[in-house]
């Protein structure tokens, strides 16, 4: 008998980093320079949710994101779900574990485009692209862990009625970074 390669498996401290590592760039710069009150400020669409709820579910959010990882991350060709589709299997978990990394990208610098730079439109964007991550995701891992697809299915949820609100937001108020500023003596004419 051969020895074998230690397989790299995925563990609670590598949640544990990426959660604080995402949660330590969301809130550095914005969440010591930025203004909490920004989103209260705006005209919000009849189905947005209150400002208080968003920690509360973004955090149920990313333990589930975080347990769907690990199941992802943790298959083995071997296991009963991938030993009849060999590379397609190795191709959907990477597909799942890359827009996993995208999509918590988008997670830790919304809070510096939006809180920070004070910019709806920017924040849409990141929002939406959230979305789609969440899609790929899902789609992706459905093939390979039903229950993993699941649970990053709420997230796409949750991203459906946020892409929904910042959407609105950003159509339905100024931009302040995105806003151009007067050229030179045309504050003089107006």
């Amino acid at each position: 008998m051969s020895p074998t390669a230690p397989t790299l498996r995925f563990r609670w401290w590598h949640g544990a980093a990426i959660l604080v590592a995402a949660n330590a760039v969301s809130f550095w710069p914005a969440g010591v320079l930025g203004d909490a009150a920004f989103y209260t400020g705006f005209r919000l669409p009849p189905f947005a949710p209150p400002d208080w709820l968003f920690a509360p579910v973004w955090l149920l959010l990313n333990i589930t994101s975080l347990l769907a990882l690990a199941r992802v991350a943790n298959r083995q060709p071997e296991d009963g779900a991938c030993q009849d589709r060999g590379d397609a299997a190795g191709r959907r978990r990477g597909l799942v574990l890359v827009s996993e990394g995208v999509g918590w990208l988008l997670f830790a610098v919304f809070t510096t485009l939006f809180f920070w730079l004070h910019s709806p439109v920017l924040a849409a964007t990141d929002t939406v692209a959230g979305l789609l991550v969440a899609v790929v995701s899902v789609a992706a891992a459905a093939g390979l862990d039903r229950p993993a697809a699941g649970l990053i299915g709420l997230r796409l949820l949750w991203l459906l009625l946020a892409s929904a609100v910042a959407v609105s937001v950003a159509l339905h108020n100024p931009d302040p970074f995105l806003a151009a500023a007067p050229a030179p003596g045309v504050e003089a004419l107006q």
